[in-house]
């Protein structure tokens, strides 16, 4: 396995929000798209209709063109690269930074009207920020979280890999990899595009109410950060579902049947329900051995590949 962290990655992998009356119409739509608790404490997602849920998200999404965001993002990774420009065409104010400079920031991620800033720029001044960073480089950040307001909503999309990361104690011994960023950070967060790879998340987005839309899973503990999380994978394309809280969100770590199996809404309400917490990391190792393996060279075919990999090592 010399070289396979690398290899791998090829592959994946403000202020006060204010919300319009149209934005507000949207979020009470999705609220009520799922239920991640049932009688009995036993976690069950359900599912309105997927029709309906689709036609009403359709006409919240044509109500609110007007609601635009300040958001800030964190890496211009495979995924950073695409949340930015496709937030920024959609809508949004954004802005972008990484680790080496603004002047190193590809121009092609700002064609849709992004703004290549300093990291600690990215930070301020805005209502989101979203960390697309590797998981290892999380707590070395803290200190620059520290400085954004409470009120702003912080994302991750990062994926525990112990072969790329190294080993951490805490997430090997069953901690969900989402409390223990949170604990890093020292703040609540939303754990949202971490269950799509990226060339899925750059190339298969489309309008709400298509059939057969992919899904992708938006953890938090607050409802309101939840509910923005959803709104914004909306505006990527893609059907935000709701996966209730922090404490629920190992079921779209690595290795769950929902992890980068390019689900629809229904399928994902039963692969949600269907995860096995032991089973998560030989899963999740098993797929990335295959997956590394599998790059020779030709990288569009194995990204082609990697969807149907997962599929039948984790479902």
């Amino acid at each position: 396995m010399t070289g396979y962290p690398l290899r791998f990655m090829l592959f994946k992998y403000g202020r006060h929000l204010r919300f319009t009356s149209g934005c507000d119409a949207r979020r009470q739509a999705m609220r009520v798209q799922h239920a991640g608790w049932s009688a009995g404490c036993a976690w069950r997602p359900s599912l309105t209709g997927h029709a309906a849920r689709a036609s009403a998200l359709n006409e919240m999404v044509n109500d609110s063109r007007s609601f635009r965001m300040q958001i800030g993002v964190i890496g211009t990774g495979f995924i950073g690269r695409t949340l930015t420009s496709k937030l920024s065409a959609a809508g949004h104010d954004v802005k972008v930074a990484n680790s080496r400079g603004p002047e190193t920031i590809d121009t092609g991620m700002l064609a849709s009207g992004a703004h290549a800033v300093s990291a600690a720029d990215a930070v301020q001044d805005v209502e989101v920020v979203i960390l697309s960073i590797p998981l290892n480089r999380l707590p070395g950040i803290a200190p620059l979280i520290a400085t954004v307001p409470a009120e702003t909503i912080v994302i991750d999309t990062s994926n525990y890999y112990p072969a790329r990361d190294s080993a951490i104690e805490a997430i090997d011994g069953g901690q969900v990899e989402s409390q223990w960023v949170a604990e890093q950070l020292g703040r609540s967060i939303v754990k949202a595009w971490n269950a799509i790879g990226a060339d899925s998340l750059a190339r298969k987005g489309t309008p709400a109410g298509t059939g057969g839309r992919i899904a992708i899973p938006v953890a938090a503990d607050e409802e309101r950060e939840r509910a923005v999380g959803m709104t914004l994978v909306e505006d990527t394309g893609f059907d935000g579902f709701d996966a209730g809280t922090l404490t629920q969100s190992w079921r779209q770590q690595p290795g769950a049947p929902s992890y980068c199996t390019d689900l629809t809404s229904e399928e994902m309400a039963t692969a949600l329900t269907a995860a096995e917490a032991a089973r998560l990391p030989t899963r999740r190792d098993l797929a990335a051995a295959v997956i590394a393996e599998r790059i020779d060279g030709d990288l569009r075919s194995t990204l082609e590949q990697a969807v149907r990999i997962n599929r039948a090592v984790f479902i």
